[in-house]
Parts: C-alpha cells; structure tokens; sequence
C-alpha cells in the first residue's frame, strides 16, 4: 500500500511515519458503501510519504458502520493548534459521548492494529475525565483487538467530528472486563490531543447501522 502525503509536524504520528521499519496497523473504511478492509504491516518512507508492505490483509463485516453518503473538502487550516491534557476537557467529554464512531489501535510483539467500533451515540461512556469505557459488540470473532489487549493493554483511541473535521487522539490503557456473557473495555486515559479542523473532509448526517444495540440495554 502506497501513500502520497504527509502529516502536519505536530501530529503524534509524524515521528513513525518517517521511521524504516514501523510497525503499523491500518484500517481504510468507506462510509458511502460501510466497507472496510484492514492491512497491517512494515512502513517504508518515501519521498512522497510512505509505504506499508503487508503482513496482513482482511476484510471486515459491514456491522456497526454508519453510512455518511457526501462530503466536501475544504481548505487546510494549518495554522490550528493542538490541544494537549492529561485529561479530558468536559467539551472533550460531550465529543466522545456524542460519537458514533471511533477507531481502536492496538499492538503485540509482531506487530500493530487498527480496528473500528461503532454504535449510536451513547454507545461510548465517559465515567471520569480520566476513564471511559464502551460495550464490546459481537463481530467477527477474529478478537484481534482483544486478544491484542490481553497480551498488552497499551492502546490509542481516534475520535472524528465528521462536520468539523476535528480530532481527538487519546493514549492509555485498556482492559476487557466480563459481566456474566457481556463484555465491556475499560480505557485509561494518560494523553489526550485534540486538533480542530485537522481533517478537511466534510461528511452528511449518518445513516446508523441496523446492527447498532441500544446503548441504553
């Protein structure tokens, strides 16, 4: 996999992504189609950004993906800058507990991966500004992402406005817990970044999944 580009300087990722060797877990996901494929591998930089030769290629279910069916780009707003915690903010909060998406990174000693999670808004629960947690839905059944957290808990988390093109990136710890037949992932905040506008594309109102459970249940 080939990628033309290049992050801003601030960015968490920029350091890995001009590093030879990196182990990196990707997840490319089309909303318009609620498709998404995962490649997992070794990066490569290029002088055009980078490549990823792959260790792992798979293709996910289309379960809890929200189907968002236009978008627009808008101009790069460069000059926003990041916003570092150790925490989260109570409008950081209201962002996580009105998602209905996020994407799950997570690694063991041969490599790295990167999964989706998806529900209606309410799905992800916010219990401190240091914690957080969210129902593991049933899917695939591959458990790579659990499995992955058993053997080391370290982990980042990726949460998108899709209006507003803004993100926030948290790093900590996570860990599976079991009630009776359900499972739940506690998150252990120890980094947040949030960076307005970081993305420019634009995305309508979603069409949630029919698989979503009721956050409530």
């Amino acid at each position: 996999m080939s990628v033309t580009g290049e992050v801003a300087a601030a960015d968490p990722l920029a350091p890995a992504l001009t590093t030879d060797g990196t182990l990196v877990g990707t997840i490319a996901l089309d909303p318009r189609t609620r498709r998404r494929m995962r490649l997992n591998g070794r990066l490569r930089p290029t002088e055009r950004g980078f490549v990823v030769t792959a260790d792992q290629v798979f293709a996910n279910c289309p379960k809890y993906l929200q189907k968002r069916e236009s978008y627009e780009v808008v101009p790069d707003r460069t000059g926003d800058e990041a916003r570092h915690g150790s925490e989260l903010t109570p409008s950081q909060e209201e962002f996580i507990t009105a998602s209905d998406t996020f994407f799950l990174a997570t690694v063991h000693p041969g490599g790295a991966d990167a999964s989706h999670r998806g529900g209606n808004p309410g799905f992800v629960h916010v219990a401190s500004p240091r914690e957080l947690g969210w129902r593991d839905y049933p899917g695939n059944s591959m458990f790579l992402s659990l499995g992955n957290l058993d053997a080391d808990p370290r982990a980042g988390l990726l949460f998108l406005d899709w209006t507003s093109g803004t993100t926030l990136q948290l790093t900590g710890e996570a860990r599976t817990e079991f009630t009776g037949a359900e499972r739940r992932v506690r998150f252990t905040v120890t980094q947040a970044v949030e960076r307005p506008s970081a993305i420019p594309l634009r995305w309508s109102a979603p069409e949630y999944s029919p698989a979503n459970p009721d956050p409530a249940g």
